[in-house]
């Protein structure tokens, strides 16, 4: 198959409304071609005007590990291009630098989860390039966590850098056709192309959305592998609680645990409370050791969840409910554990990071309630996925 990059490159045709035209590249270290050229470097050497860089969150070198770490603007040392950071001091495209090209190419490695950062990203370089007359082109790629859909929909008033619109956690979309979806909800007026994937089967075993032939590079530090990818939807929302999410491991986001946990206990309550939940994948009780982040230096008991292998069941594995119920075990075995973490989150100060990530309270609400039954949580749900399954549609092209 071929990602909209190797199109590009491939296609002199798509590549002629550029010619004559200042391109800006959006890319991050997981923008490469099928060589692994750097995207930066291809379309330098096939003869675009490449006149800016933006980077996401990470930076386009990838470098920064964690929630609130920003990166700056800097000039390219190899092309003498300046590079813009959409995750520093401001997070939207600035005047200025919407006046260093007339179109950008958005060439981004997403993991298909609302809150991982690009797909808002992608909307505010969509209003930006909406308020200054430019042309959005994104380069697609796959969703490495196919099409299911999954998670209770975003409230109105819960929009933030995690949150860019009412969708649920695991929207099942690639960026080109969340932008469609973008322009159609927030009414832009924006000249939007999609250089769209050739072949790509995201409900085709093995891969299920990740081509197998193709090298996995991370596309943010801790997304380490297509298994994180899968779980992420679910192991994101780590990052409200007290528990380690396994940063500061080589496998971050496809676990969690503690010091204080009996993780084993904990597999048990999960299967008693919702075993319905746990289909399609396989837990493992786990120890571990963080280097640096939560539990840093502190041997921890925890549960590795795999989306792989010879379980794995791609319909029927649901990261969202599982990490759920991983939560209410935790509560149902210690009713005072000291659950949800108390921090600034994603330049969110005022509400409890679970709420932010999840887009409202609901979640948070479902495991605090000892009486609460899955069913109080899987019923809402459940109308929210099937809604959004109808809204996503018209907007899918594959």
């Amino acid at each position: 198959m071929k990602f909209g990059i190797d199109r590009l490159l491939a296609e002199p045709d798509l590549r002629k409304p550029l010619e004559h035209k200042r391109v800006a590249l959006l890319a991050h270290p997981a923008s490469v071609t099928a060589d692994l050229t750097h995207s930066l470097d291809a379309l330098v050497a096939a003869g675009l005007n490449v006149s800016a860089m933006f980077g996401p969150q990470h930076g386009v070198r990838g470098d920064l590990q964690d929630n609130m770490m920003e990166s700056p603007d800097y000039t390219d040392p190899t092309y003498n291009i300046p590079v813009f950071s959409l995750y520093g001091e401001v997070r939207r495209p600035s005047g200025q630098s919407m006046g260093t090209f007339d179109t950008i190419l958005i060439d981004l490695q997403d993991v298909g989860c609302r809150i991982y950062t690009f797909v808002t990203t992608l909307l505010y370089v969509l209003e930006a390039a909406a308020e200054h007359g430019k042309s959005v082109w994104v380069l697609d790629r796959p969703n490495p966590a196919g099409r299911p859909v999954e998670g209770l929909t975003l409230l109105p008033g819960w929009e933030s850098f995690v949150g860019a619109g009412p969708m649920p956690m695991r929207h099942g979309m690639t960026l080109g056709e969340m932008g469609h979806w973008f322009i159609d909800h927030f009414k832009l007026d924006v000249e939007y192309r999609v250089i769209a994937m050739e072949g790509w089967a995201p409900d085709a075993a093995p891969g299920y959305g990740w081509p197998p032939d193709r090298v996995w590079i991370n596309p943010s530090p801790n997304a380490a592998n297509v298994n994180m990818a899968r779980a992420y939807a679910g192991t994101v929302m780590l990052e409200g609680s007290t528990l380690s999410e396994g940063r500061g491991t080589t496998r971050p986001l496809e676990l969690f645990g503690a010091p204080d946990i009996d993780a084993k206990a904990v597999i048990a309550e999960m299967h008693r409370i919702a075993p319905q939940w746990l289909n399609g994948c396989t837990l493992r009780d786990i120890w571990f050791q963080p280097t640096f982040h939560k539990h840093a230096g502190q041997l921890c008991h925890g549960v590795f969840i795999h989306a792989e292998g010879g379980a794995y069941d791609h319909e029927a594995f649901q990261p969202w409910r599982l990490q759920a119920l991983g939560f209410k075990a935790i509560r149902s075995l210690n009713p005072d554990y000291d659950l949800w973490r108390d921090f600034p989150y994603e330049y969110e100060f005022d509400k409890l990071a679970i709420d932010v990530i999840n887009g409202g309270p609901a979640l948070r609400a479902w495991v605090d309630d000892m009486a609460a039954l899955p069913d109080d949580l899987d019923a809402p749900t459940r109308d929210d996925e099937l809604a959004w399954e109808q809204e996503r549609r018209p907007h899918l092209l594959y």
